[in-house]
C-alpha cells in the first residue's frame, strides 16, 4: 500500500475478489465509498481491505449478503451484545445442516442408481433411465425433485 491506499486493482489484488464485485460491493452499501485521487481513481485504505476480507471470509463460510450486512452491522458496533451475532451463525449452521441433509440424500440416489446395473449396454443402463425420468418415478428419494416453487 503506497501511502497508505491502493486501486481498486491493488484492493482486489490483495484480497482476490474482483473489481466488478468490489464495485458491487460499494453499490450494495457494503463497502463505503473509496477515497477519490486527483484523477478521479478511487483509493482504497485499510478499513477498506478489512472490510472487504472479513466480506470475503463470510462468502466462503456460506452466509449470504443479508447476514454479511447484518454482520458488518454488529461489527461496527462493538460494544453490542454478542448475542445477535450468535443467532445469525446458528441460523447459518442450520442452513448448512439442510444442505447436507440434500447433498446425503442426493448421494444416496446416485449410488442406488449406480448400484443396480453395472456394465450391459446404455440402452438398459438404469442411470440413464433415471435420468431421463424427468417426473422422478423412478427416483426412492424424491427430495432431490424438488424446485422452489413446487409444493
Amino acid at each position: 500500500m503506497s501511502g497508505g491506499m491502493l486501486s481498486i486493482g491493488g484492493l482486489a489484488r490483495a484480497t482476490g475478489v474482483k473489481p466488478t464485485t468490489i464495485r458491487w460491493y460499494e453499490a450494495e452499501g457494503l463497502l463505503p465509498p473509496p477515497a477519490r485521487t486527483e484523477g478521479g481513481h478511487g483509493a482504497y485504505g485499510r478499513a477498506h481491505l478489512d472490510r472487504l476480507g472479513f466480506i470475503r471470509h463470510a462468502r466462503e463460510l456460506g452466509f449470504g449478503l443479508p447476514a454479511i450486512r447484518d454482520l458488518l452491522g454488529l461489527a461496527d458496533r462493538p460494544d453490542a451484545d454478542c448475542a445477535a451475532v450468535h443467532a445469525i451463525t446458528m441460523t447459518q449452521i442450520d442452513e448448512i445442516d439442510g444442505r447436507l441433509r440434500g447433498l446425503h440424500a442426493l448421494r444416496e440416489e446416485l449410488s442406488r442408481m449406480a448400484e443396480r446395473r453395472r456394465g450391459g449396454t446404455v440402452g438398459d443402463c438404469r442411470v440413464i433411465e433415471t435420468l431421463a425420468d424427468f417426473a422422478h418415478g423412478h427416483c426412492q428419494d424424491s427430495r432431490h425433485g424438488r424446485h422452489p416453487g413446487d409444493g
